[in-house]
């Protein structure tokens, strides 16, 4: 399909606040976070009027006692008692969610949901935190005022009203914590579904897979004890300055102990050259940078597969005049496929590899020098490595890397995925998991007396989908801002209004509360900073971050609205009104979340003992037994894999873009219309070009062009306007923000490997746009 100019203003997002000025792009030559961030956070703070309540905050978020957790990135909190383990883009999420500005019924009685649609998403978000529950009322176009119990009815009487329980989905995005998210499936289960999509589908699904694949675990097996004693640090598709910027402390702190650092990116990121961290007070006073990488390699988009064969290779090679760059007995002992994977290793010639890459084979030979130099190395990855076609078969060739060494099992080696939404990981581990594992129904059956569906359910592509088609009826998004955050944004809308119903539990207003079914509801949460006040008293929740260690998080705030429900408290009310007659004790549970954690403790594996274990200091650790060498794949070893390499080199004329987050944004949340670490003021709607690419198209700096992606069915989707900026990337390559570049990726373009949309690799041709 090409989508027209008529649908494209109807459907194309319009995230950003207003330009403060004209758009300007200035190569950042400075340390990442340093006193560049320090002037951000206080703009920021006085913005949202929280010159108080933000260094309050700051002083409870990530601690072990009492505190909060921070609602935004899952990277582990500090392990030495860190008293500021914070970053810029953990104060702004707070502060967002801390405003003061509030959002009730005077305010939708003066607007209409028409009106509301033709606002950017900025000004949704920066209305401030919704207040009480709020009913669509199609006949003036407004929302409306409801109480609790008439919305639960209205969720409960729509549920059982219809043809079977496949009929509704149950989204959410990380944010979730896992007392909520135990509850959550339990509902979807006992009402009959597996139709549990979550925003994992659109990340980090191919890593699950691939770790699962390779070593019986879906996630990583080292933790920041590892990350503080490797000799190695090989940090693939990560911008880390951003999306996880508490791991610019790791990485400093890795170079002063004389860490190799090896970053590898299409682009060279702020995170990967220096960086001064903020509670060094030191070198704050005296502008003191740390270097955060040893050597940084530009792949092309789509290269790094190639990349790690041509290392494994390299390494393997050596091993013909010296034995031990190879550890056979880790190897014999533990592993299973090596000699085929060798074969594949030794039949790829090198040509291939600098072809796919876009790399020289000395580039590819310093990487696997630093590999093979190192006692113990640690890969890690994020977005930039699943988001593909091959996803799968990327995160396994890292595997294989990691397996020649022996760098499994040990202290300071291991697969180590970046992820990158708070308690996204816990989702999956709590049983958000549209293919659950039939051991975990069994168990969750017995525990809970519940006959859970065995059938798999629909993951977010197949949610959208079914929608569509009519097949899916009913809409519950917990958190996030699912019509923002899906691909293929007009083909998503559609879907959402084709529904009976769509229930949206929110903090903040957002697109999906305007991109709605036939009836809606928005239903108002305490956010993590809040405390709940339950009948047991002031309550916990638990998070669990990207390196597997559960701890709780209480709220220090007032709640901004009294008619404020928690997450668990809202599941119970439409669990009870969709399931009448279950034997489940809602009620009971909301009551005191300890109840929750004990039914949890019999049905989750590693979460024994839960309530003592999680009030440690800094919590627990889930066991890893891939960690302990114990694989639970097919042949109890850790498999070798020997997927050939895949051809991603861009046809003539033809682009491969990824879609990327700014530095100013966290996941579809838009604080502003700049990218600090990229040199961009007052522009979103922009596409970063290699500059030869951009003189072959007769393009120069701030020119405007069209962009056209060409799906797997030969479709096309189109956005106009965008300003072509000369960046520091591949031949072939061009980068984007999500989430307005999302309109690009076809509902039909997603991974045969993991399902997941293929948001780091469209295809895409850019001309010039002439006046």
């Amino acid at each position: 399909m090409t989508t027209s100019k008529d649908e494209q203003a109807r459907t194309e997002p319009r995230v950003g606040p207003t330009p403060e000025g004209e758009p300007r792009y200035r190569p950042y030559r400075h340390p990442a976070a340093g006193w560049g961030a320090a002037k951000s956070v206080s703009r920021f703070l006085a913005r949202e009027g929280a010159l108080l309540d933000g260094p309050r905050a700051i002083m409870r978020m990530n601690h072990e006692n009492g505190g909060f957790d921070c609602p935004g990135c899952a990277w582990p909190d500090d392990t030495k008692g860190l008293h500021l383990d914070i970053c810029e883009n953990g104060i702004k999420h707070v502060t967002w969610e801390m405003t003061s500005k509030r959002v009730g019924r005077e305010f939708f009685a003066a607007h209409s949901v028409g009106e509301l649609s033709e606002w950017s998403d900025f000004a949704l978000e920066d209305q401030g935190r919704l207040t009480e529950p709020m009913v669509y009322d199609p006949d003036t176009d407004h929302y409306v005022p409801i109480s609790w119990r008439d919305a639960f009815a209205l969720v409960g009487r729509t549920l059982r009203e219809l043809d079977h329980p496949g009929q509704a989905a149950f989204y959410t995005s990380g944010r979730l914590g896992n007392e909520a998210t135990f509850l959550y499936q339990l509902m979807a289960r006992e009402l009959g579904t597996n139709n549990l999509p979550d925003c994992s589908n659109m990340c980090h699904e191919a890593s699950g897979r691939a770790l699962q694949a390779s070593l019986g675990t879906g996630k990583g097996t080292v933790d920041l004890k590892d990350w503080e004693t490797t000799d190695a640090l090989f940090i693939i598709g990560v911008n880390a300055a951003s999306n996880a910027p508490r791991m610019l402390t790791a990485l400093a702190e890795a170079y002063k102990r004389g860490t190799q650092i090896v970053h590898i990116n299409p682009l060279i990121e702020a995170a990967a050259r220096r960086t001064i961290i903020p509670h060094d007070f030191g070198d704050m006073a005296t502008g003191h940078s740390t270097p955060t990488s040893t050597l940084n390699l530009q792949p092309r988009i789509g290269g790094d597969m190639a990349l790690v064969r041509g290392m494994a290779k390299a390494v393997l090679e050596q091993a013909g005049s010296d034995p031990k760059a190879v550890d056979r007995e880790f190897i014999d002992r533990h592993t299973t496929g090596f000699d085929a994977y060798r074969q594949v290793c030794e039949a790829t010639p090198w040509e291939e590899i600098e072809h796919q890459s876009g790399l020289s084979r000395d580039d590819i030979l310093k990487a696997a020098r630093v590999y093979r130099d190192a006692d113990r190395s640690i890969i890690s990855w994020c977005l930039g490595v699943s988001q593909h076609e091959h996803g799968v078969d990327t995160v396994r060739e890292i595997v294989n890397l990691l397996l020649l060494r022996g760098n499994l099992g040990r202290e300071g080696a291991g697969p180590s995925p970046v992820r990158g939404h708070s308690n996204v990981q816990g989702n999956r581990t709590c049983g958000i998991d549209h293919r659950p594992e039939p051991e975990f129904l069994d168990r969750l059956a017995g525990v809970c007396g519940i006959d859970p569906p065995r059938e798999h359910g629909l993951d977010t592509v197949g949610t959208i989908r079914a929608m569509h088609s009519g097949d899916v009826k009913v809409f519950v998004g917990m958190g996030g801002n699912f019509a923002l955050a899906a691909p293929d944004t007009s083909y998503t809308y559609e879907g959402l209004r084709k529904c009976e119903l769509t229930v949206q539990v929110s903090t903040k207003l957002n697109r999906s509360h305007l991109v709605h079914g036939r009836r809606a509801l928005i239903l108002p949460c305490l956010g993590r900073t809040e405390k709940d006040h339950q009948r047991g008293g002031i309550q916990s929740t638990s998070v669990e971050d990207s390196m597997s260690m559960v701890h709780l998080s209480v709220g220090m705030k007032r709640p901004a609205s009294p008619h404020l429900l928690s997450e668990p408290a809202i599941i119970a009310g439409m669990a009870r009104a969709a399931l009448p007659d279950s034997p489940t004790p809602w009620e009971w549970y909301v009551e005191d979340y300890d109840r929750i954690r004990d039914t949890m403790a019999q049905v989750l594996d590693g979460f024994e003992d839960f309530n003592r274990r999680v009030r440690l200091p800094l919590g627990f650790r889930i066991k890893q037994p891939a960690r302990e060498l114990v694989f639970r794949t097919a042949s109890g070893r850790a498999e070798f894999s020997s997927a050939p390499l895949p051809d991603v080199v861009p046809a003539n004329g033809t682009l491969a873009l990824g879609t990327m987050r700014s530095h100013d944004q966290w996941n579809t949340t838009i604080y502003s219309d700049n990218d600090r670490y990229r040199g961009i003021r007052n522009l979103r709607t922009l596409v970063f070009m290699n500059e030869d690419d951009m003189r072959d198209r007769g393009l120069v700096e701030f020119d405007p062009v069209s962009i056209t992606a060409t799906a797997k069915d030969g479709s096309t989707r189109t956005l106009d306007g965008y300003l072509a900026i000369p960046y520091d990337m591949p031949r072939g390559c061009a980068a984007g923000y999500m989430p307005e570049m999302n309109a690009l990726v076809a509902h039909g373009d997603y991974s045969a490997q993991s399902d997941q949309p293929l948001m780091k690799h469209l295809k895409v041709t850019i001309r010039h746009v002439r006046a």
